[in-house]
């Protein structure tokens, strides 16, 4: 009986960028609305900071993604152009070299030159950047498919803690943006940990703890320069 294998490696590039937008978006807005209810500003400031960082952090997550993938994507073109034009000006080099490759990954030499020959023949870039560069199509940068879903994954994570604070004014707004957004987190790591195939419980308690952190540590700030003021 044949069996089916499921690999997840394509959704590195897509499932990076999901997870820590929505992780961002939940964190931050979550601490922003927290640190300033914890300064005693009023219900609707309090809404103001968190819509105005659900903006700010969308826009800023889309520029930071686009700027760092597209540096990774112009290494890759980079690299891609000098390996064609290595091509062009002496393959037979270029054939030794993806040979010895071969060989070293377990093939005799009779045959990693046969390979070598074959795979040259169908695509001599495509084989020396998978095997030379180590560039793969499935994980190839995407610049605008990254800033797009930071951008929109950022959006839904900071709703989420938002609507809490707009459901539940006056003093249970802390323990309940807190408590939620914990949940929220645990639920995204969770199902972050599931779709690339590790550890559902780790990836819950490693996001869930940093959250918490992060919210502790702006609640003090908060009630500090809240007392001072």
């Amino acid at each position: 009986m044949s069996r089916h294998e499921v690999h997840r490696s394509h959704r590195i590039g897509w499932l990076r960028a999901a997870v820590l937008g929505a992780n961002d978006g939940i964190v931050s807005t979550a601490s922003l609305i927290i640190g300033v209810a914890a300064a005693n500003a009023s219900h609707g400031h309090i809404l103001l900071a968190g819509l105005a960082g659900l903006v700010a952090g969308a826009m800023s997550m889309a520029a930071g993604e686009y700027v760092s993938v597209s540096s990774q994507a112009d290494t890759e073109k980079a690299d891609l152009e000098l390996e064609k034009r290595s091509l062009e000006d002496d393959i037979e080099f270029e054939h030794r070299e993806l040979a010895d490759i071969y060989e070293q990954r377990g093939l005799d030499p009779i045959l990693a030159n046969r390979v070598a020959d074959k795979l040259m023949a169908h695509d001599a870039l495509g084989a020396h950047a998978r095997d030379e560069l180590g560039i793969f199509e499935s994980v190839r940068a995407r610049p605008i498919q990254a800033a797009l879903s930071s951008a929109a994954t950022f959006t839904v994570g900071a709703a989420l803690p938002l609507m809490a604070a707009w459901a539940t004014p006056g003093v249970q707004l802390i323990p309940a943006v807190a408590i939620l957004s914990l949940v929220f987190l645990a639920v995204l790591g969770g199902l972050a940990a599931r779709a690339g195939g590790a550890p559902v419980i780790i990836g819950a308690a490693r996001v869930t703890f940093w959250g918490a952190l992060a919210m502790g540590l702006t609640a003090a700030v908060g009630r500090l320069f809240g007392v001072v003021a």
